[in-house]
């Protein structure tokens, strides 16, 4: 049996997502356990994406509650009582709302990792 190799659709949600996390400084891209795309920042996970259906973002609990109440996120879908969020990919009002809340945890993770440096 062959198979032909589809070009790559960069229309597609994660693929857009992808391009423009990853292009972000120090953020490594890469296969996540559960299948799909992982992002991370030095040993933290910033989240990762299940093709073009949802993202799920780490933050801190206090934070996802309040982007949950906003209506920015809903609780991750296997994990709710957690920090995790999911974030629907339902068009482009999806991507962006996935990108901006990418942004947010690539924020923390980076001050995060500046208070570290110079708690040394």
């Amino acid at each position: 049996m062959t198979t032909t190799q589809q070009p790559l659709d960069e229309t597609r949600a994660a693929v857009r997502i992808s391009a423009i996390v990853g292009s972000w400084p120090d953020v490594e891209v890469g296969a996540h356990r559960f299948v799909g795309v992982e992002f991370r920042l030095g040993r933290r996970e910033l989240g990762h994406l299940h093709s073009d259906s949802h993202a799920d973002i780490a933050f801190p609990r206090k934070i996802r509650d309040e982007l949950v109440a906003g209506g920015r996120a809903l609780p991750h879908r296997a994990i709710p009582d957690s920090g995790w969020i999911s974030v629907p990919i339902d068009g482009e009002d999806g991507v962006e709302r996935a990108v901006e809340l990418f942004r947010m945890a690539y924020d923390r993770a980076r001050a995060a990792k500046a208070r570290t440096r110079s708690a040394r």
